[in-house]
């Protein structure tokens, strides 16, 4: 029983040099797909909801090759990788659309900490309690996913301690989300949030994880996980997200993988502590990723991001090979031994390579490498 899955991509456009340029309006005007962040200089595709990875693989990598294909119309211009504006101007917010009252909220509000590039991985659950007992679990293991994927160790030029700026700066909205207990919890804390005004819009819940669907927070059939940095790597995105599918199968088919029921933590603090400690977790893996020393949801204890992970890994395995799709599990273990995007960078930087030839060097490879993957996978999907 495999489930939907689709993703949001924002993705920052660039010159080969690394100067990170705003095109969002060009780009929205001439391109069917596209749709503009409140900073003109990233924009957003989405792909549609799909079942099998093969398909998700060419959903991924065609739109990104159009996109190219009109930047080299527009002038030298091309997508550069990285969740945050790793060369560019952090002082100021370049409007894509003047006119819009909720980006002018945005901007005031936040500055150009929201100015980011992420991964959003939606998946199908239409049942809405299930929908709450998944959010709640991989909102306790969102950190995890952050650390696979952390690619933002730069920010406006300079090395800045985190491995994830992106998540470590980016103001999660509103500042203290619970784990919904059931459906009418969500939807009774969501019409309070609006009425208090700590959420402008329904959109406005900008946590790790939510849920998600057609008319929130009434009408759910997806949990969205927002924690993500933008991986660019389409492969290592669907790993990641393979991980992903196969816990959701593991606790669709065993409810007791629930941390509201199976967490040793105090039962009468229980909810409450088991967000701060998720918050904690995604805060240490900010900063270290892989390497980050978490707490462990059913008991408190310490353990390494990679260890824990290493730990799922094996756990999921047997269902995803049970659904057919463990092939694209295995580059997981790519990232574990060599490092996410973040650690293998500071490693160059460390080596004593400048930033902007480091951010060079990572746009060119991106570029080559979807290329071979049109050449490969995607050729007649895109001609």
């Amino acid at each position: 029983m495999l489930l939907s899955k689709g993703f949001e991509v924002e993705i920052y456009t660039s010159t080969p040099e690394g100067d990170i340029v705003g095109l969002s309006d060009k780009i929205v005007a001439a391109l069917d797909g596209f749709v503009r962040e409140p900073d003109s200089r990233n924009v957003e595709y989405t792909t549609p909801p799909c079942y099998r990875y093969e398909r998700l693989l060419c959903d991924l990598v065609r739109p990104r090759l159009r996109l190219r294909t009109y930047l080299q119309q527009l002038g030298n211009y091309t997508l550069i990788p990285g969740s945050t504006l790793s060369l560019g101007s952090v002082d100021r917010f370049w409007r894509s659309d003047p006119g819009n009252p909720y980006h002018t909220y945005i901007e005031q509000t936040y500055g150009t900490s929201v100015v980011t590039a992420s991964i959003h991985i939606n998946v199908g659950i239409s049942d809405p309690e299930v929908l709450m007992r998944a959010c709640r679990l991989i909102r306790v293991e969102a950190a995890l996913y952050l650390a696979l994927s952390a690619s933002s160790p730069f920010l406006g030029g300079n090395v800045t301690g985190y491995h994830s700026t992106r998540w470590g700066l980016f103001p999660k909205t509103p500042a203290q989300v619970p784990l919904f207990e059931s459906h009418a919890h969500f939807v009774r804390w969501t019409e309070q949030q609006l009425a208090a005004g700590t959420m402008q819009n329904v959109r406005h819940l900008w946590s790790s994880v939510r849920p998600n669907g057609d008319r929130r927070p009434y009408n759910l059939n997806r949990l969205e996980l927002r924690i993500c940095d933008l991986v660019i790597d389409p492969v290592a995105l669907l790993a990641i997200t393979a991980l992903l599918e196969a816990r959701l199968l593991q606790l669709i088919h065993d409810p007791t993988l629930d941390p509201l029921q199976s967490s040793q933590l105090p039962s009468e603090t229980r909810s409450h502590a088991l967000e701060v400690l998720a918050d904690a977790n995604e805060t240490a893996a900010a900063h270290h990723s892989l390497n980050a020393t978490l707490q462990h949801w059913k008991d408190g204890s310490p353990i390494v991001a990679k260890e824990w992970i290493e730990q799922l890994y094996q756990d999921v395995w047997p269902i995803a090979k049970r659904e057919g799709f463990s092939c694209f599990l295995l580059p997981l273990k790519k990232i574990l031994r060599e490092g996410n995007e973040a650690q293998q960078w500071l490693k160059l930087y460390e080596q004593g390579l400048a930033i902007q030839p480091i951010m060079q060097q990572a746009i060119q490879d991106a570029s080559t490498y979807e290329l071979t993957l049109q050449d490969d996978l995607c050729q007649p999907l895109v001609a």
